[in-house]
């Protein structure tokens, strides 16, 4: 089993480190845990649980790494293609697994980082410092500070900074997560009673955090009253206010859901993301599933901001992680291969299956925007699905060599996420033009090594966004790996 410290420093709460630089940390590490603990029991000094050395997992690296080439990927090729963009609203795309992928290998990642808690004060003061650096880089990349990389400015207005976002939900799910396992350490049982469901029963508490999460959503989403709403759109020196009517409850369509409702009223209608997906819906353009000019009859709501990282679907996601470190805890609990496939897969089409169900009759929609249960019980078990698959090829059949680009991404990725994803690193290398701004290496690189090449503009940024980015990344993040150079949170 994967070293817990290693699997710590993973995307969302750091980065992962080599096993020869954890071994150091680690020493550094307990020696802190054993003064705290001294301080704990006013002299008292407590034996120190030491680490056991334990084979790693591959396959946790090799999926975060899968999730951050998925993120490249629609996030560059999905303005081309955009039919692997997300779903304008209801149904599921390849872009729509990002969000629960991450959040399902943080939850497996938090049951090994803290299978073992010498220290509770300790544990819940790493969690909440790791918590807020998250916040922060997920404010300054998403919040509107940065225009990297096709505007060469930076800063942003106060009255209009984004507050939600990708680096903010995980950083609430961790958090959740993470102090639910961390508090209830000695409420679980070393060892697992046999039998399917014991270790349902074993991590009731964290199964019961996820419930709580679970009839928030449902209660507040079907409950709450969505009254009638204006925004202002802002376009070429002019400005235009349009009313959206609703005054209703439980409404899952675009307009007058509660999900954009809460968002409006906690963060301000000036501070959630204006350039929604919904503008792709057929209501709303004659371009659809692509982008394109709005009908001459496109309601007003087409042209509204709305959060699709916000807070009551940031609740919902909770649930993601909950299944996540389910994940984790059979890891650790179960040693053979075949029992763990046996609880993974089964679990894993379980929750495919209740969300077609309450997707194809029409009960709860596979939503993203929303975060629906059935779109969690969708992609955790999709999540769950692939993640069996990666450990039958690496960690079972020891098919290492074809994931290497995926575990060495997986490895630094923060770094990536960070630099590549966020287009940080493309920033830079734009901020380096030759008469005007346009003419810089980047954009020559698209149009004159893939683009005209292929004289496609979609198969040219296809190819540009697999080799000059993805590989680009795998490549370097293997550079890093083998001189033992990671940046973690």
């Amino acid at each position: 089993m994967e070293d817990p410290k290693r699997v710590e420093e993973g995307f969302g709460h750091g980065q992962i480190s080599a096993e020869e630089k954890v071994e150091r940390e680690d020493v550094k590490e307990r020696s802190e845990m054993a003064a705290e603990q001294h301080d704990e029991t006013k002299g008292v000094e407590k034996p120190i649980l030491v680490k056991e050395k334990s084979k790693r997992i591959a396959t946790l690296d090799a999926f975060r790494g899968l999730t951050i080439v998925l993120m490249i990927l629609v996030d560059d090729a999905g303005g081309v293609y955009e039919r692997i963009d997300h779903s304008p609203w209801n149904g599921c795309t390849l872009a729509d697994f990002v969000m629960p992928f991450f959040l399902f290998i943080v939850g497996v990642a938090i049951a090994l980082a803290l299978k073992r808690v010498p220290s509770r004060r300790y544990a819940v003061r790493k969690i909440i410092i790791r918590t807020l650096k998250m916040l922060f880089w997920g404010i300054l990349l998403q919040g509107g500070y940065s225009h990297a990389p096709d505007e060469l400015v930076y800063g942003v207005d106060m009255k209009q900074i984004r507050w939600c976002g990708i680096l903010q939900r995980i950083a609430l799910v961790y958090l959740v997560v993470a102090l639910i396992e961390a508090l209830t350490i000695k409420l679980r049982p070393t060892t697992i009673d046999p039998g399917h469901f014991s270790i349902f029963s074993a991590y009731r508490w964290q199964w019961l955090g996820g419930f709580i999460a679970f009839l928030i959503y449902v209660i507040t989403t079907y409950a709450l009253y969505v009254p009638d709403w204006s925004f202002t759109v802002h376009d070429d020196h002019k400005s235009q206010t349009f009313t959206v009517k609703c005054g209703m409850r439980g409404h899952l369509g675009p307009a007058c859901n509660a999900v954009g409702y809460v968002d409006r009223e906690v963060w301000g209608i000036n501070h959630i993301y204006t350039q929604p997906v919904w503008i792709r819906l057929k209501a709303c353009t004659l371009s659809s599933p692509e982008a394109g000019d709005l009908r001459p009859d496109a309601p007003n709501w087409c042209r509204a901001p709305f959060e699709p990282e916000g807070l009551l679907s940031s609740i919902s996601s909770i649930l993601s992680g909950v299944i996540g470190i389910h994940y984790g805890h059979v890891l650790i609990h179960f040693k053979g291969h075949a029992e763990r496939l046996k609880q993974w897969v089964s679990m894993g089409f379980g929750l495919i299956i209740i969300a077609l169900l309450l997707h194809f009759t029409d009960a709860i929609p596979i939503n993203k925007q929303l975060y629906s249960i059935s779109y969690v019980c969708f992609t955790a078990g999709a999540a769950g699905i692939v993640f069996s698959a990666f450990y039958i090829l690496i960690d079972v059949w020891g098919k290492r060599t074809p994931f290497l680009l995926f575990e060495w991404i997986g490895m630094n990725a923060m770094l990536v996420f960070v630099l590549g994803a966020q287009g940080i690193l493309a920033g830079f290398v734009n901020g380096w033009w030759y008469k005007n701004p346009d003419n810089n290496l980047v954009n020559w690189i698209q149009s004159h090594v893939f683009i005209d090449v292929w004289n496609s503009e979609k198969f040219g940024m296809l190819l540009y966004v697999i080799f000059a980015e993805i590989v680009f990344w795998g490549v370097l993040s293997g550079i890093l790996h083998k001189f033992r150079i990671y940046w973690k949170l």
